[in-house]
C-alpha cells in the first residue's frame, strides 16, 4: 500500500529533480520598463557557445578543466551551463545538450543570497533593523522568546527555531514539507509557527524555512495589503527596480507562495549570465557600473563570517575552515579567504573569487555523493584561473 507519506516524498524529489526544466517558463519573470543598463556589453555581445568553445587566448590548461566538467559527468554530475569572467569579461561559456544562453534555470539555494541583498536595501533604506527584533507578528506576545530574535540572526542562520532542513526520511524536513506539503499554501506562517529550540545567536542551523521568514518581512515592509497579487506586485516591483533593472538581470524570475509571499530561500530562475550579472554586482561590492547600490557596511557584514560558522556569512558561503564534523562547503584548504560562493540543491554555483578578479557560475543536476568530485573540479578550475 502507497501512503501519503510516501506519495509527497515521491513527487518532491521528482519536482526537486525537474522542476529547472519546465517550471520557469512563463511563470513571473520580470519583463523591465525600459531597456536595462548592464554590467558590461560583453556578457550579452559574447556569442552563444556550443561544444567545448572559448575564447581563442583561453588558456588550455584553464579550457581543460572547465571542460572537464561536462566530460567528468559521472563523477560529477550533468553540468547544464559554465560561465566563467575574469575582470567582468567572459573567457568561457558552455551548455550541456538542450540549454543555452536563454535558459533560466533554478537557483535553488543561491536564492538565499538574493534575499540577503534585497534586505540589504530595505535596511540601507532605513525601513529595517539589522541588530533590532524581526518583525514577525506571531512573535510579538509578551514572553515569546521568539520576540528576541533578530534580522541578524536570520541572516546568519542562528535564530533558534526549531527548522529541520534535511528530514530521515526525506519528508520529515521542514523543507520538503514547506515547499510541496501542509506547509506550501503559507510558506512564512509555517516557518514562523516553529517553536523555539535554543536561545537566538546560540547555535547555526541552515534553514530554507529562515530564508522564507525573511522574504514575509520584506513583503510585509513594502506593502501593508495581505492580498497575495499586492503582496507579489510590490515584491517584483522592487525587485524590478532595485535589483534587475540596474544589474540587468532580465531573466530573473522569483517565485511566490499562494499567499503572494517570495520563496526566497530557494526557488528563483534565471539565466547563467544573469547570475553571473549577481556575482559581479557582489564582487565589486554593491557597485554598478561606477554607482553604489548597497554601502559597504552590509556587503561587508554579508561576507564576514558569522559567530557560530566561520564559513557561513550573512546568507553567502565563504571559504573558511567550518566547525568540526560539518560538511564541507567550498575549498579553504585551496583557494584564497576572500573567495566566497552561492550554492544551491544539486550543484548550482555562484562563485566569486576578487582577489583573481574572477566570478564562475555553475548549474546542473549533482547528486549527494557526487558533491565532493564537483568540489575539486571547482577548485581545480580557481586554482587554473
Amino acid at each position: 500500500m502507497i501512503t501519503k507519506k510516501a506519495m509527497l516524498a515521491s513527487a518532491a524529489l521528482v519536482m526537486l529533480g525537474g522542476w529547472s526544466l519546465t517550471h520557469a517558463a512563463g511563470q513571473g519573470a520580470i519583463a523591465p520598463a525600459s531597456p536595462a543598463p548592464r554590467l558590461g556589453a560583453s556578457l550579452d555581445d559574447v556569442a552563444p557557445v556550443e561544444a567545448s568553445q572559448a575564447l581563442p587566448s583561453l588558456d588550455p590548461a584553464i579550457k581543460a578543466r572547465a571542460d572537464a566538467l561536462f566530460v567528468d559527468a559521472e563523477d560529477v554530475g550533468e553540468t547544464r551551463a559554465l560561465y566563467v569572467l575574469r575582470d567582468g569579461e567572459p573567457i568561457y561559456e558552455r551548455y550541456g545538450a538542450g540549454f543555452g544562453p536563454d535558459s533560466k534555470l533554478i537557483s535553488w539555494s543561491m536564492a538565499k543570497s538574493i534575499t540577503a541583498v534585497l534586505t540589504g536595501f530595505l535596511v540601507s533604506d532605513g525601513q529595517l533593523s539589522l541588530d533590532g527584533p524581526a518583525p514577525v507578528a506571531a512573535w510579538q506576545r509578551s514572553g515569546d522568546p521568539r520576540g528576541a530574535i533578530t534580522l541578524k540572526h536570520l541572516l546568519h542562520m542562528s535564530s533558534g527555531l526549531e527548522h529541520i532542513e534535511n528530514g530521515d526520511p526525506v519528508w520529515d524536513g521542514d523543507t520538503v514539507a514547506m515547499l510541496f506539503g501542509g506547509g506550501a499554501g503559507d510558506m512564512a506562517a509555517f516557518a514562523e509557527a516553529k517553536p523555539a529550540a535554543a536561545q537566538p545567536g546560540e547555535v547555526f542551523n541552515y534553514s530554507s524555512a529562515t530564508s522564507v521568514i525573511l522574504a514575509d518581512i520584506l513583503a510585509d515592509t513594502l506593502t501593508p495589503s495581505q492580498n497575495p497579487a499586492a503582496r507579489r506586485d510590490a515584491v517584483r516591483e522592487f525587485i524590478q527596480g532595485r535589483l534587475a533593472e540596474p544589474l540587468g538581470m532580465t531573466s530573473l524570475t522569483p517565485e511566490f507562495d499562494a499567499k503572494g509571499t517570495m520563496i526566497g530561500g530557494s526557488i528563483m530562475h534565471a539565466t547563467a549570465r544573469d547570475y553571473a550579472r549577481f556575482g559581479e554586482f557582489l564582487r565589486n561590492h554593491g557597485v554598478v557600473n561606477g554607482q553604489r547600490l548597497l554601502p559597504e557596511t552590509w556587503m561587508n557584514f554579508m561576507l564576514s563570517p558569522s559567530a557560530n560558522d566561520a564559513g557561513y556569512g550573512g546568507h553567502i558561503w565563504l571559504n573558511r575552515r567550518r566547525p568540526a564534523g560539518a560538511d564541507a562547503a567550498l575549498w579553504p584548504d585551496r583557494g584564497p579567504n576572500d573567495l566566497f560562493a552561492c550554492i544551491g540543491h544539486q550543484g548550482q554555483y555562484i562563485i566569486v573569487s576578487p582577489s583573481q578578479r574572477v566570478t564562475i557560475v555553475r548549474l546542473g543536476i549533482t547528486r549527494d555523493d557526487q558533491f565532493p568530485a564537483l568540489r575539486r573540479h571547482l577548485a581545480d578550475l580557481t586554482a587554473a584561473l
